[in-house]
C-alpha cells in the first residue's frame, strides 16, 4: 500500500526518479519488517519439541491480528503525510502494523503440510524448512513481488492515470487484508489440529 507515496514523491519532485527512489525506500522498510517477523521463527524451528505449540500459537496470532484489523480500522493521522526521507521507516512500521510477514509464517512453519497441497506450496514448504538462508530468500522474494506490483501501480498512476483516477476508484484494502489473515490463520490452525490427532 506504499505505492501512493511513491506517486506522491514523483509528483512533488516532478520526476520519475523520485518515484523510483521512493520505491527503493519502501522496499527497504518492508524487507526489514519481513526479516523481523520471519527470522525469529527460523530460529524457533531449532526447538523441535516445541514445534506444535509454536504452530498453534502462530496460527492464533495470525487470526487474532486479522480480527483486530477488522475491528480497529483507524489509521494514525501522522501516517498520512510521510516525507520521502522517512519512507523506509514508514514502510517498516506499516509492514509490522499490518502483519505483512504474518501471512508467510504458517507456510514457513509447515502448518500447511498436513493436507494435499499444489506443487508450488509443497515446494515452498520444503524449501523454507531447509535453512535460515531460506527465510532470507522468502523475505526477498516477498518484497520483490510487493515492490513489482506496487511499482507498476505507482508508475501507471504517476504517468498515465493521475490522481483523479485514484480518488474515484479507491477502495479500502484493509478489510481484504484482515480477512485474508483470519482465513489463512484459521485454515492453518484447522490443519494443524487435525494432524495432531
Amino acid at each position: 500500500m506504499g505505492w501512493p507515496l511513491a506517486v506522491s514523491a514523483g509528483l512533488m519532485d516532478k520526476s520519475p526518479r523520485a518515484l523510483f527512489r521512493a520505491l527503493w525506500a519502501l522496499a527497504a522498510g518492508h524487507l526489514l519488517a519481513t526479516f523481523l517477523v520471519l527470522l525469529p521463527f527460523a530460529f524457533l524451528l531449532v526447538l523441535a519439541e516445541w514445534q506444535r505449540p509454536i504452530q498453534i500459537g502462530a496460527s492464533l496470532l495470525v487470526i487474532g491480528f486479522g480480527v483486530y484489523r477488522l475491528i480497529d480500522r483507524r489509521h494514525p493521522r501522522a501516517l498520512a503525510r510521510i516525507p520521502p526521507t522517512q519512507l523506509a521507516l514508514w514502510s517498516f512500521a506499516v509492514a509490522i502494523a499490518h502483519g505483512a510477514a504474518l501471512m508467510l509464517v504458517p507456510i514457513y512453519l509447515g502448518l500447511c503440510r498436513a493436507f494435499e497441497l499444489d506443487a508450488g506450496h509443497e515446494a515452498a514448504g520444503e524449501l523454507m524448512k531447509a535453512s535460515l538462508g531460506m527465510a532470507v530468500l522468502v523475505s526477498v522474494v516477498h518484497v520483490a513481488a510487493m515492490v513489482s506490483a506496487g511499482g507498476c501501480l505507482a508508475w501507471l498512476v504517476y504517468r498515465y492515470l493521475g490522481l483523479r483516477f485514484v480518488s474515484r476508484s479507491w477502495f479500502n484494502l484493509d478489510a481484504v487484508w484482515a480477512t485474508s489473515l483470519v482465513l489463512v490463520g484459521a485454515v492453518a490452525l484447522a490443519f494443524n489440529l487435525v494432524s495432531w490427532r
